[in-house]
């Protein structure tokens, strides 16, 4: 066939395929150039999920009325003048391909004016050619209407889903940018109804409450912003382990307020949660990541949603250390219920529990504790695998407990200085294993003991392939085992606390947490999640007074005591307030 130029109508469709996939992708580029234009007032009208009209209205800087034809124009932009401008960009559009891209494949009007102009300029498209232009009045500002998307290339109108669908996706979007500029004004109407609303305080929070509600923004823990190596801030808030999905939707990056896609960051905030959330959980956050421009190339992707960084490592641990030392700052009890008292709030439990002092009742209740020689005193330490913590974010610890009892053979009863605490025997001594096997290991000094009579496990294919790849690795751990066979491996030596354990049973219970395991699997963090599990004390358990207290003295002293291995909750607080409450006392 013989090598021909493309006609200009084709070559605009071709091009408009790579930035303009769906509705969304159009709310995305007007939304980042009204914040270019340095709106705080930023408005989004979808009807029909975007398909049937998408309109941005903005109060911005406007553009000239002798720049309106030249700004749907493909390659204008006002935000690049040099080659060289690529390697700092501050701006979140850059390439001047959008407007001319939706010109191509819908009906695309805008309607614009300056300061410094005494009337607006509105100016309509129709695939890609003019069809009018006029004057009109208008605030300072920009609306940009979209109508018809993909009205003459019906191919791609079929791969939209539904409205709702589409919908979802803007409404994300939306969400995402109101959390990255808490600044500015944002709304979002679809089909007249208003779905978003955000008022530009400044203040996150306020924008976590109008997205997620009230009750999950207060289960949110802040990531005060630190400069760390190579320039890199990172700062937002991040969920408790309380608080979790199913997904990782309700996980926002951003990188110098530009919102990405990125399985790095994501993962590195999956190692910060490590043993903190149940298997398939994720957290909600809102991260942000401040570096200089020219250490981050965002000109990798047409629709600029993924990132290169020049220090790749730099940024991961940055966002790894940021989210794990919050996580061990400021994790508290969950409580059975929030009570709608702000006095005691989730929020205000939290602040006490980190750095406030006892009222005088909670004193008087701490030394007659201390007298009876329940609990001995909190110790205070850092983490041994983590970096020091300042003094304003010191380790969230229990408060001070006095064992009662113990309650269908599983639950502690214990009485502390805010009220009632039910401790999970199980998932308490999980937590308390899992730190003395995590120390024993970083120390070498993993006591194992030799069985009189090895014992063979029989595998299938897929299980021994994968468990003899990892022999080296268990050893550590305190296994000695050797293949026997095709299929077949004799275990020889196991860590001592295992030795009357079943030891088979834990041992298939690596290899499968390993093969249903992503990208992010550890067989060393499995390793100690496995033992700690099989050798605590069970569910159904009945334990002496005695035990339990030393029991909750151990979990007093663990590094994270809230939760177990697996993410689980060890303890969780019933308060006096709501005690009195349930039994008509106020």
């Amino acid at each position: 066939m013989p090598i021909r130029v493309l006609p200009p109508d084709v070559a605009a469709k071709i091009a408009a395929g790579e930035v303009v996939e769906r509705p969304v992708s159009v709310a995305k580029e007007l939304l980042e150039n009204a914040i270019d234009a340095g709106a705080d007032d930023i408005q989004v009208e979808i009807i029909q999920g975007g398909r049937r009209m998408i309109r941005v209205i903005d109060n911005g800087c406007g553009i000239a009325a002798s720049e309106v034809e030249l700004a749907l124009t493909r390659h204008a932009t006002s935000k690049l003048s040099s080659a060289e401008d690529l390697t700092h960009i501050r701006t979140l559009g850059f390439r001047g391909e959008a407007l001319a891209s939706m010109a191509a494949v819908s009906r695309l009007t805008i309607h614009t004016r300056t300061a410094d102009e005494e009337s607006a300029t509105l100016y309509r498209m129709e695939g890609g050619a003019p069809s009018q232009r006029e004057n009109q009045a208008r605030p300072r500002g920009t609306t940009v209407q979209v109508e018809n998307l993909f009205f003459n290339t019906p191919a791609r109108l079929k791969f939209l889903k539904s409205d709702a669908t589409e919908a979802g996706h803007v409404a994300r979007l939306v969400s995402s940018y109101a959390l990255a500029y808490p600044e500015r004004r944002f709304a979002l109407h679809h089909n007249d109804r208003l779905v978003l609303r955000t008022t530009g305080t400044g203040q996150l929070f306020d924008v976590i409450v109008a997205i997620y509600g009230l009750d999950v923004a207060e289960q949110m823990l802040e990531v005060e912003p630190r400069e760390g190596q190579a320039g890199i801030t990172v700062g937002g808030y991040i969920s408790a382990p309380s608080v979790h999905r199913a997904n990782r939707q309700d996980a926002t990056f951003f990188v110098n307020r530009r919102w990405v896609q990125d399985n790095s960051l994501a993962y590195a905030v999956t190692e910060a949660y490590r043993s903190l959330l149940p298997a398939g959980r994720y957290p909600v956050l809102v991260i942000n990541i401040d570096l200089p421009p020219e250490e981050v190339d965002v000109n990798i992707h047409p629709t600029k949603r993924e990132v290169r960084f020049r220090q790749s490592g730099e940024v991961f641990g940055a966002v790894q250390k940021a989210v794990r030392t919050t996580l061990m700052a400021q994790h508290p009890v969950p409580n059975v219920a929030t009570p709608p008292d702000w006095s005691s709030s989730w929020r205000h439990q939290q602040m006490l529990s980190r750095t406030g002092p006892f009222t005088a009742a909670q004193t008087r209740m701490a030394m007659e504790i201390q007298r009876t020689g329940d609990v001995a005193p909190l110790e205070r330490r850092e983490p041994a695998d983590q970096p020091p913590l300042t003094d304003t974010m010191s380790v969230a610890r229990l408060p001070m407990l006095r064992v009662l009892g113990q309650i269908a053979q599983t639950y502690i009863i214990a009485e502390g200085p805010g009220g009632m605490y039910l401790v999970d025997q199980h998932a308490a001594h999980e937590r308390v294993r899992y730190e003395e096997l995590r120390a024993q290991h970083q120390r070498a000094e993993v006591v194992s003991q030799e069985l009189l009579d090895p014992l063979p496990v029989d595998l299938t294919p897929q299980q021994a392939t994968l468990l003899g790849e990892h022999l080296e690795t268990l050893s550590g751990y305190g296994f000695e085992i050797i293949p026997f066979g095709r299929t077949t491996f004799l275990v020889k030596r196991v860590p001592a606390t295992l030795v009357d354990g079943d030891i088979a049973g834990a041992l298939l219970e690596m290899i499968d947490a390993a093969m249903e395991g992503g990208e992010g699997f550890s067989w060393e963090d499995q390793a100690l999640i496995t033992l700690s599990c099989h050798t605590a004390v069970r569910a159904g358990q009945t334990l002496s007074t005695e035990e339990m207290r030393d029991l909750v003295r151990q979990l007093e002293r663990c590094d994270l005591p809230h939760t177990c291995p697996h993410g689980r909750p060890t303890i969780v607080h019933l308060s006096r307030d709501q005690l009195e409450k349930e039994f008509g006392r106020r």
